[in-house]
């Protein structure tokens, strides 16, 4: 795909991976419809990012509004191309202190959050004579399951199988899935859990986000479904 002039939908852009997807994409010339609950952040990066940035604040837990938002934003000469659902969250804890509250809100945002956002957005894409690519950001722990992690698992692990249904079922209409596997990175993510603390030898958001724009840039025929990236020594340093 040829980015300049392309229209993405980054989830979860105020902060960590998908400001710095947003930054990436801006870059290359790609209007960027940012998402995220904090206005005071979108409107921080938009000020920083310039005019290509369009912030929008809503919650990819409520369908109702992201089904709203698409169809007000988005008509026949004005589509979508790239959809980057990013948005997510981590509550760890054992399963027996783990309270429900927690486990809802992982699962609406990692999971409800990316069903309500592809559903409201492949329609749209399926107009497109182009080439379109949808990416998933899910992580390690959909892959592996770790103590502490139950809640966190079981949504990452439901976006692999989402993200291989949904590839399956839109490669025929020019839309590309990807998920995509991180491993420990460099975000306030890690401040909410009590084993990890960031530091320098995680992956680095810009080095992730080169990757994403790597697997945008790739032929239009040339499908990557999933890709996993770690840090080569994920110890920190003074270890």
């Amino acid at each position: 795909m040829d980015l300049q002039s392309k229209i993405a939908i980054v989830t979860g852009a105020s902060s960590g991976l998908g400001k710095a997807f947003s930054q990436k994409l801006v870059d290359k010339g790609v209007t960027v419809y940012g998402l995220a609950r904090s206005e005071d952040k979108l409107h921080q990066i938009r000020d920083e990012l310039g005019g290509l940035f369009v912030s929008v604040v809503c919650d990819v837990t409520d369908a109702n509004k992201i089904e709203h938002w698409v169809k007000h934003t988005f008509n026949t000469e004005q589509l979508p191309d790239i959809l980057i659902n990013n948005a997510g969250i981590g509550l760890f804890n054992d399963i027996d202190k783990l309270s429900l509250e927690d486990w809802h809100t992982m699962i609406a945002t990692n999971l409800s959050g990316v069903f309500y956002m592809s559903r409201s957005v492949v329609p749209l894409m399926k107009k497109k004579e182009s080439v379109c690519h949808i990416i998933n950001i899910g992580s390690i722990a959909g892959k592996v399951g770790n103590p502490g992690l139950s809640g966190y698992n079981a949504s990452k692990f439901g976006l692999t199988g989402f993200s291989e249904s949904l590839m399956k079922e839109l490669r025929y209409d020019g839309i590309k899935v990807t998920c995509v596997y991180p491993g420990s990175t460099a975000t306030h993510f890690f401040e909410q859990s009590k084993s990890n603390t960031v530091h320098s030898n995680m992956l680095q958001p810009a080095d992730v986000a080169d990757m994403i724009i790597h697997l945008l840039e790739t032929p239009d025929n040339f499908l990557v479904d999933e890709i996993v990236m770690r840090p080569r020594n994920p110890k920190p340093p003074t270890s």
